[in-house]
C-alpha cells in the first residue's frame, strides 16, 4: 500500500482504541525501521513493552545538555537493564555555542522556550528521524490540553517531506498516568528517582520544577508561560489547534 493516507486509514482502523501493547505490537508488524522516543520519565513503560516485543529495538533519547543528574543516572540505569540499542542525541555544537554566545544561558525566561528547545530537542530529533519511516513515543492524552485530539496513529506533520512520509505511533495515547503507574508497579518497572520528589513530568532542569498536589503535571514545565504553549517543539506540529510554539 504504497499511498500514505491511505495506509494512515487502515493502521487507524486497526489499533484505534487499543492497548499499548497491541498498538506496539502492530507499529512493529508494519515498520522495520522503526525506533521508540525515550525521555528518561514515566515513558520508560513504553521501552519495557517494546524490548519484550522485540529485544535490540532502537530507542534513542535527547540530552540536552540541561537534564537533571537524577534523569542521567536514570537513562544509564535503563540502557543497562534492557536488550535495547540506545541513542543519546546530542544538540548541534554550533547553533548552541551561537545562542548561548548571544543571549546567554537563561534566554527562555525571556524570549521563551522555543528557541532553546528548538536548538536542543528539535533540531536532533528532525535530523534522528530523517533516518526512519515510523517513531514511537510515550505521548498521552492526559499530559495536556494541547494533546486531548491526539491520535494512536499519524502521519507526522512536523517531520514528514513530500518524498518521506514518517508515521507516528502513541501506543498511550488513551493510558492515563495512573494506568502507567500501575503498569510500573505491577511489572517492577524501573522510574525516575524526580518522580518520588514530586516532578510527575520531567524535561530540563531550569524547565522543570516539582508541583502541587492535586496540580495538573505540566504545571512543573515552563511554569511561566501560557499552557496552551507548554509543547517543547517535539510533538507541537501534530496537535490540533493551539501549541505551536
Amino acid at each position: 500500500m504504497s499511498n500514505p493516507l491511505s495506509k494512515l486509514e487502515a493502521l487507524k482502523d486497526e489499533i484505534s482504541g487499543h492497548n499499548p501493547r497491541t498498538i506496539l505490537k502492530a507499529a512493529l508488524a508494519h515498520f522495520d525501521n522503526i525506533a521508540v522516543s525515550f525521555s528518561g520519565a514515566e515513558d520508560v513503560a513504553l521501552v519495557d513493552m517494546a524490548s519484550k516485543l522485540k529485544p535490540g529495538i532502537t530507542v534513542f533519547c535527547l540530552d540536552t545538555g540541561r537534564l537533571h543528574p537524577e534523569t542521567y543516572r536514570f537513562i544509564e540505569q535503563v540502557r543497562k537493564l534492557y536488550d535495547i540499542n540506545l541513542e543519546v542525541l546530542n544538540p548541534p555544537s554550533e547553533e548552541l555555542e551561537r545562542l548561548v554566545k548571544e543571549k546567554g544561558l537563561f534566554s527562555f525566561y525571556q524570549d521563551g522556550h522555543a528557541e532553546c528547545c528548538g536548538i536542543r530537542k528539535v533540531l536532533p530529533l528532525r535530523r534522528r528521524l530523517s533516518t526512519l519511516d515510523a517513531w514511537i513515543t510515550g505521548q498521552r492524552r492526559d499530559q495536556n490540553p494541547t494533546r486531548l485530539e491526539l491520535d494512536e496513529v499519524e502521519l507526522d506533520a512536523a517531520f514528514s517531506t513530500p518524498d518521506k512520509p514518517l508515521f507516528k505511533f502513541n501506543p498511550m495515547a488513551n493510558w492515563t498516568s495512573a494506568k502507567v503507574w500501575d503498569y510500573i508497579e505491577a511489572y517492577g518497572v524501573p522510574h525516575n528517582e524526580l518522580h518520588s520528589k514530586g516532578y510527575p513530568s520531567i524535561g530540563c532542569e531550569p524547565c522543570t520544577r516539582s508541583v502541587l498536589p492535586n496540580q495538573h503535571e505540566r504545571e512543573g514545565r515552563w511554569w511561566w508561560e501560557d499552557a496552551a504553549k507548554k509543547e517543547c517543539g517535539l510533538h507541537a506540529g501534530n496537535l490540533k489547534g493551539d501549541g505551536k510554539d
